[in-house]
């Protein structure tokens, strides 16, 4: 699987709220520790579902936690 173009600020606003775990994060999203890593990894896209249950635990708009490297402009 390729990376996505989406990056994130999970690690950081997990740091920022307590320093929470990735799997308190897990529990509180409802999945497991390791879909959590990859998605702080960039190797996983979370369902637009997850990406605003992530925000809402965190407090912040989407935008905060995901934001999303549009490269149209490079050339190959």
């Amino acid at each position: 699987m390729k990376p996505t173009k989406v990056t994130n600020s999970i690690r950081a606003l997990r740091f920022a709220h307590g320093e929470m775990t990735q799997a308190e994060l897990a529990s509180r999203i409802g999945v497991t520790r390791q879909t959590v890593i990859a998605i702080e990894q960039g190797r996983y896209s979370p369902s637009l579902e997850m990406a605003f249950q992530i925000a809402r635990v965190f407090g912040v708009p989407l935008d905060k936690v995901f934001q999303y490297n549009d490269s149209a402009e490079e050339i190959p």
